[in-house]
This record gives C-alpha cells, structure tokens and sequence, in this order.
C-alpha cells in the first residue's frame, strides 16, 4: 500500500481530484446536494476528476436501494463523476466494503508504531466518565482508561484507540473558513480507528481512501473541522500527505436546525417526486 510522493496526484489537466463520499443509510438531502455540488465544482472549474466513493462500511444501516438512489440523484441534480462504483476507475473498488485489505494494513502499520491501544470502553463508558462538556455531534473526551492495555483482554472484542498528545497543536489552513487550529487532549482525545467488530473507524478508512485515490481536495461540511484534525494526525503517523480542506456552511432547516436524513421532506427523492427543477434547486449555491 505505498503512496508515493505523499499521495497519488495525476487528475485531469490540473492534477486536481476531489471526491463524493455519501453513505447510502437514507437518502440525500439538501443539505449533501449543496455540499457535494460545491465540491462537484470546484474540481470542474479547475480543470480536475471527481470521484464518487460509497461509503457503506455500516452494513447495519447501509442498503442497496439507498445506493441506487444516491447514484441516480445526484445524476438528477447535474453531478457526474469520472471514478466510482457504477463506471469503474483506476482506484476500484469504489465501495468501502471491499477495501478491507486497505484497511487492515494501515491499521497494522499504526499499531506495529505504537500509536494505537486497545479499548475495552463502552460508549456508554466513555460517556458516564466524561468531564468535560463536548458538541452534541461530537464525541467526548476519552478519560484513558485503558491507555495502559498493551494487548486486547483474552476472549473479548476491543476497539482500538489513536493516542494523541496531549496539549499538541493540530493546526490547518481551510478553504472556506481560514485559519483552524485544535489541541489535543482538550479538542479532541484518544480516538477509535477500529470498532469491535472487526470494521475500521470513519476516521482511518477516510484517511485510507483518500489517500489511496490521491484525493486532493476534501470538501465537506463544518460540522467535520474536528474530525479533520483527528485525521491530519493519521496522514502524519501513515507518512501521507494530507489534502487540502474546504469546508462548506450547513443547510440548516427553519429551526435553524442541521439537515438529516430524517428530514425525508427534504430528500432529493422527494424534491424530484413533487417535479423540482434541479437547476432551480441549485439556483443560488455558491460556495461562501
């Protein structure tokens, strides 16, 4: 799994390629429509490829349907793509799910490094024993409690953890909202890159995936400025160069409230049924 140079960067005239990345566990909102537009683009205003990953590693929550449908909305909306799982590409596959091996040897090389441990915390654990207060979409501070575990417990599934250092700055230039800079062990704490189950963390198979496809550019939403520094520090450890970041505003709801994909009134699907022009919809979205 070697990247060279830091990443894989041929794309287009330009060498610019950004990238989709909607998980199929319901269908596409206004909100995804606005961000992946944006993103869709920028990669066509300068001159680059655009590559739609499906990121269906949930397999809980993850359907097939909701995979057709996200393929044919954003078809709907005016998005297209030059690497993906309906077309092919030179980085297939293009479903997380079968990138396992990818995955697994990053997450060998992370722990060959000493940079990860084992947890046996609960979400519930790392909840009861949270001290500090942490955004609602976030998650808390992990207080250490199994920083000292060199090996998982005989007979028990374990998540992994990324040991950050405490009081580290983790700093970053994005596109949209400037200057950005967290601290570790106060932003953000030890994080899991593999879950019991055996799948690894958005965190590692994002950080995988996009550098793996040499992805440039990562354009996503505001809400994710925390995780981006979660994952800076992966593309440090892995020794790949990290992208550049844009993160676009939320589409919020007359609440003032984020878009989810419970918000089925506001699907793309919906929008279509009740016979909306696409380009209407898109009619004002600017990346500011």
């Amino acid at each position: 799994m070697e990247v060279r140079g830091g990443g894989l960067r041929a794309g287009g005239e330009s060498g610019y390629r950004g990238r989709l990345a909607p998980s199929p566990t319901g269908l596409l909102h206004q909100g995804h429509a606005r961000t992946f537009w944006i993103a869709h683009q920028r990669a066509r205003e300068r001159g680059g490829v655009v590559v739609l990953r499906n990121d269906d590693l949930d397999s809980g929550r993850c359907r097939p349907e909701f995979v057709r449908a996200m393929i044919e909305d954003l078809r709907w909306l005016g998005v297209t793509w030059e690497e993906g799982p309906d077309v092919g590409g030179p980085h297939a596959p293009y479903d997380q799910s079968g990138r396992m091996a990818c995955y697994r040897e990053a997450f060998g090389r992370l722990r060959e490094m000493g940079c990860l441990y084992p947890c046996r915390c609960s979400r519930q654990d790392v909840r009861r024993a949270a001290s500090a207060p942490h955004p609602e979409d976030d998650e808390p501070i992990y207080p250490g409690t199994c920083r000292d575990l060199k090996e998982p417990p005989p007979g028990r599934s374990c998540s992994w953890r990324f040991r950050v250092e405490a009081g580290a700055r983790v700093a970053f230039e994005d596109g949209a909202c400037g200057a950005q800079a967290f601290l570790e062990g106060r932003d953000f704490g030890d994080f899991v890159v593999w879950r019991p189950d055996g799948v690894p963390a958005y965190h590692l198979a994002c950080v995988v995936d996009d550098a793996l496809m040499g992805i440039t550019e990562v354009v996503r939403g505001q809400d994710l400025l925390r995780s981006t520094a979660r994952q800076i520090l992966l593309f440090r450890a892995l020794g790949w160069r990290e992208p550049c970041w844009y993160h676009c505003p939320l589409v919020t709801d007359e609440h003032g409230h984020r878009l989810a994909k419970r918000h089925d009134a506001l699907s793309l699907r919906t929008l279509r049924e009740r016979g909306t022009v696409a380009a209407a919809l898109r009619c004002g979205w600017t990346e500011g």
